[in-house]
């Protein structure tokens, strides 16, 4: 591991019996078939048993903290909750990325950054905790890391969305992206976005795709904008 495993262990707040589960749960596949391991020696099963352990607890969280919200809304809040780029920016919180055991080839190319990975091993993480020390201290650690902020989290990961309502709702201006310049070699390259509401701008984002860098812009427009400084 990059990364002291006693660091990772402040991070999350969680001191293992069995550190050998929580290397484990940072093994991915790229190492395990460099190394010429076992295929079951990566953090896919624990993945598998984090993602179940992660469900219950989300859904437990929603059915108590949303009374009367129907089923059908229930399931897609979960699922946003939950998602991919969710997972990855809670995997951020916990710079995750750098205590990951990856193969040469998956390293050189930005693994330790990318959105699949980091939220795989969040959720095998979880798996981890969960056969090292039950299912309180899986929850408390869901609780603790994932389900906390939901709407700062929401902000950030939906933020073109939510500009776009905020701009729909209050402002007869439409939003627009614009790459302003990309630098980096091509396996780590950073793009450069600014977003405009008509022709005015309202910020800069950056990240390692231009989606990702648009999201980062409109984020920093909705601070601007609730601020009240545009």
């Amino acid at each position: 591991m990059s990364r002291n495993v006693k660091e990772l262990e402040e991070k999350t707040g969680y001191q293992f019996h069995d550190r050998d589960l929580l290397k484990h749960a940072m093994t991915h596949s790229s190492y395990v078939n460099e190394k010429h391991l076992k295929k079951h020696d990566c953090n896919e099963r624990l993945e598998f048993l984090g993602d179940a352990v992660l469900e219950l607890v989300s859904s437990e969280y929603l059915f108590f903290e949303n009374q009367t919200m129907p089923e059908g809304e229930l399931t897609k809040l979960r699922a946003s909750m939950v998602c991919e780029k969710a997972l990855a920016f809670c995997a951020r919180d916990l710079e995750l990325g750098s205590f990951l055991l990856l193969g040469k080839g998956e390293d050189a190319t930005g693994g330790r950054k990318r959105d699949s990975i980091t939220s795989d091993a969040l959720e095998a993480l979880i798996g981890a905790i969960y056969l090292d020390g039950g299912f309180a201290n899986a929850k408390e650690f869901i609780l603790q890391h994932i389900l906390n902020d939901l709407e700062g989290k929401r902000l950030f990961f939906d933020s073109k969305t939510i500009l776009q309502e905020i701009v729909q709702g209050n402002l007869e201006t439409g939003v627009s992206y614009h790459l302003i310049k990309e630098e980096g070699p091509d396996h780590n390259k950073a793009f450069h976005v600014e977003v405009r509401i008509g022709e005015d701008s309202y910020g800069t984002g950056i990240g390692r795709t231009k989606k990702a860098a648009e999201q980062d812009a409109a984020y920093q427009a909705i601070l601007r904008l609730r601020e009240g400084k545009a």
